[in-house]
């Protein structure tokens, strides 16, 4: 019998499986939600970029013909001019435990952790603090701009080698600063492993050396609970178009702690940050609180679609979300166990439900190559360098034999380059 024949006749015990953890599954409903969801194309790249909801159609073409289209110029002073703050604000209460006030939509990822980490530096003002605590593997655009940013501000990098598996601790982080630390710029799941580190507990350890930090929490936003306002973060930055599906290139968000923006200023002074911005007057006053963060004309096409998502989080909840991601990465590792790992695959992923996001990472030298393969077979995961694929699993659109679909896939390619 066949693998194919297997599975429509349920004689594989895994597939059964499957469709028992969906049908158990108490988000199975929001996945129809979801343009493509009813394909067989097995997605397993939302951790790069979320499905559309199909709402979102509507919500696009509703605001072309009467927002955009209907109130033309006026849509600036009816609504949108606040729009990143709204939003913000909602992103904030459905999927950072943030309150609000403190979370902006603005700019690209790169250009808000670059506001970020400017601003917490200029706030640091004992001048023996002359270090920024990075690690090796950190998202590429982390460090980049840390590298630069220490070159124009004459500061030292102290890396932090982490695992590639185990990812940044608590302890590698207490070992890391000390009188020096000016700031720590980490990530909350680590882009390739999907380790998941310890928000409150690290961010404990760099204030306890007296410096700030700032997250990335492209990852981990609206897939795993966060709790920003509890855990005393400084500063947070993230993207909106992985688990929050606001669409390519849709803009990124910051969170500052609102302790801190009283004596904060952002380094990019643009028109939309400045007090009363339609004044257009000489010299640059920042707008008070989390707007001051703006700097130039928000792009308002790419917030229109994470609102929906927004809306279906605040609906089911992160903690529901949080235990579906945790159920389909379990699932993900039963298959790798019994199907690719004894075709050599190794696990790039902690097997702790608790140290892992929502997106697991095998790896093996063939599938770099085997990677196009799959797309032409509709089974989408990703390839990171050298030799990873990683599994996204989007817990409101993504099913259980949709991820048994692309590991069997994963499977045979495997099975024939033995």
């Amino acid at each position: 019998m066949s693998e194919n024949q297997q599975v429509h006749s349920g004689a594989d015990p895994l597939w059964q499986r499957a469709l028992d953890l969906d049908a158990a599954d108490p988000l199975a409903a929001y996945r129809d939600q979801f343009v493509g969801a009813e394909s067989e194309l097995s997605y397993l790249d939302g951790n790069s970029l979320g499905r559309p909801l199909k709402r979102t159609v509507t919500d696009i073409s509703s605001f072309i013909e009467q927002g955009w289209g209907g109130r033309l110029i006026r849509g600036w002073d009816e609504e949108w001019l606040d729009l990143p703050q709204a939003i913000g604000d909602q992103l904030g209460r459905a999927a950072l435990g943030a309150a609000p006030g403190q979370t902006i939509i603005a700019d690209s990822t790169t250009v808000v952790l670059y506001k970020l980490i400017r601003a917490a530096l200029a706030a640091v003002t004992d001048p023996a603090r002359t270090e920024i605590v990075l690690d090796t593997e950190n998202f590429p655009t982390d460090r980049y701009l840390v590298e630069g940013i220490a070159r124009e501000e004459n500061l030292t990098i102290r890396w932090i080698q982490a695992d590639q598996a185990s990812g940044v601790t608590e302890d590698q982080v207490r070992a890391a600063t000390g009188p020096a630390t000016a700031v720590v710029v980490l990530s909350q799941i680590a882009y390739r492993s999907g380790h998941l580190a310890d928000l409150p507990g690290i961010t404990a350890a760099i204030h306890d050396a007296g410096a700030l930090v700032v997250w990335d929490l492209c990852h981990s936003a609206g897939s795993v609970e966060i709790a920003l306002d509890a855990a005393d973060v400084d500063f947070a930055a993230g993207c909106t178009y992985k688990y929050l599906n606001g669409g390519p290139g849709s803009p990124a968000f910051a969170y500052v702690n609102a302790r801190h923006l009283p004596r904060l200023q952002q380094p990019i002074w643009g028109w939309m940050g400045r007090k009363d911005a339609f004044e257009m007057g000489p010299g640059y006053e920042a707008a008070p609180g989390i707007r001051g963060f703006l700097s130039g004309t928000p792009a308002i096409f790419g917030m229109l679609a994470m609102r929906g998502t927004l809306d279906l989080i605040e609906e089911a909840g992160m903690p529901a979300i949080r235990r579906k991601s945790e159920l389909l990465t379990a699932y993900a590792l039963e298959l790798f166990d019994a199907w690719l790992e004894p075709s050599g695959a190794k696990l790039s992923t902690p097997r702790d439900p608790a140290r892992r996001g929502s997106h697991v990472t095998v790896d093996h030298p063939a599938f770099r190559e085997m990677t196009a393969a799959l797309w032409k077979q509709d089974v989408i995961p990703d390839f990171r360098a050298p030799h990873g694929i990683r599994l996204g699993l989007s817990p409101l659109s993504t099913s259980f034999a949709e991820l048994y679909r692309g590991v069997l896939a994963i499977r045979g390619l495997l099975a024939d380059a033995a």
